[in-house]
């Protein structure tokens, strides 16, 4: 076995524990597992300890001028304060859990080049 085959074989195998290593951590993120939903690029942080008001209660209020309510209810129920940084969060780790499993496939492929000649 030559040189070229033995770093054929360690590039395929770098490149499925990086796939395998995605998937298995954003199982983790869409089960509920992990305590962080992506990469926690997006955070809100409460103007005050004891401000209770939602996200988007606030949103709401300043854009209708009034208290954010709908048909009598308050969207504090419709809408936790951390929803809109969940979701951006975990937006963001689709993109970059696509871009890790592309980039292990185009590692596994060059490794499995190697292998074959």
């Amino acid at each position: 076995m030559n040189l070229g085959k033995i770093f054929g074989w360690i590039l395929l195998v770098a490149g499925l524990a990086l796939i395998i290593w995605t998937i298995y951590y954003s199982f983790n993120i869409f089960t509920g597992k992990s305590d962080t939903p992506g990469p926690g690029l997006f955070k809100v942080e409460n103007t005050s300890p004891t401000d209770t008001k939602g996200l988007f209660d606030s949103l709401l209020g300043s854009v209708t001028g009034g208290s954010g309510n709908i048909a009598g209810t308050g969207t504090n129920s419709l809408f936790p304060a951390d929803f809109l940084p969940k979701t951006l969060n975990l937006a963001a780790w689709s993109l970059l859990a696509w871009i890790l499993i592309s980039g292990g496939a185009q590692i596994s492929n060059l490794g499995i080049k190697m292998i074959k000649n």
